[in-house]
């Protein structure tokens, strides 16, 4: 990723690929009503979807762990 994206930059780049930010938070499976706050900086992004998004939209360097096991199997 060429950098961290702001809000005003996440949102442009969104306008710019003829998305809303409800096709995005379905695309990618969040909850809309998250993504708007992420935008708007109500949510910082810290943990939770609210990372989830703020990554997908690039405002964020980070990784995004699907389902993590609760206890590693192999460690019996």
């Amino acid at each position: 990723m060429p950098g961290i994206r702001t809000a005003a930059q996440a949102k442009a780049w969104l306008e710019h690929q003829g998305k809303s930010v409800q096709q995005f938070a379905r695309e990618h499976g969040v909850d809309p009503a998250t993504t708007y706050q992420v935008l708007a900086g109500r949510k910082k992004g810290k943990r939770g979807e609210a990372h989830k998004v703020a990554v997908l939209l690039g405002m964020k360097d980070g990784i995004i762990l699907d389902e993590v096991p609760a206890v590693d199997p192999a460690l019996g």
